[in-house]
């Protein structure tokens, strides 16, 4: 698939992780794309010590992106960032991805984790007025780690302190639960 591929060397380094983050974007002409990028730009750190990179993707050209950099926070602008943003000037990846409004030429806020098997295991799609949750989408990457690790299942709202549920032993997680 051209993402796997795509993803597998970024900014011209080669991508070796638990896994990846692609967060589609609309355009950066919104006011809720900026927020989006910077809080994920953040967090950066937070996903390398856990093994994942984050890819920015929108259907807006490299220029534009170049552009945006430019713009100070402070003025709606994305001002410096270390998070690489792909251009999908084509609409490849958001049409592959399922993203694309095809009769207005734009994208929904995909989000996208893929481990590193290049298997997607979370998807999330948005409408263009609705940011996401970096926060979330960290416990979202852990708990996918942890489901890998300890062969576990993690519950609703579950977070790294919580018990997760082994599969052979589920009811004594439910028993836990009715105390």
């Amino acid at each position: 698939m051209f993402l796997k591929r795509l993803l597998t060397s970024v900014h011209g380094r080669a991508v070796h992780s638990l896994g990846k983050v692609v967060d589609g974007h609309d355009d950066v002409y919104t006011f809720v794309c900026p927020t989006e990028i910077v809080a994920f730009n953040d967090k950066l750190d937070d996903f390398r010590r856990l093994g994942c990179e984050v890819v920015g993707a929108s259907v807006d050209s490299e220029f534009s992106h170049l552009a945006w950099t430019q713009v100070p926070r402070t003025k709606g602008g994305l001002g410096s960032l270390q998070l690489p943003l792909l251009a999908d000037l084509t609409k490849t990846v958001s049409r592959d991805y399922g993203v694309l409004v095809e009769n207005a030429g734009f994208s929904l806020r995909g989000l996208f984790i893929i481990d590193k098997e290049g298997i997607v295991r979370h998807a999330t799609i948005n409408d263009t007025g609705i940011g996401r949750s970096v926060d979330e989408v960290l416990r979202v990457v852990q708990a996918v780690q942890h489901v890998d690790k300890h062969g576990e299942v993690c519950p609703a709202n579950w977070k790294p302190t919580d018990a997760a549920i082994n599969p052979k032993k589920a009811h004594d997680f439910f028993a836990k639960m009715s105390q």
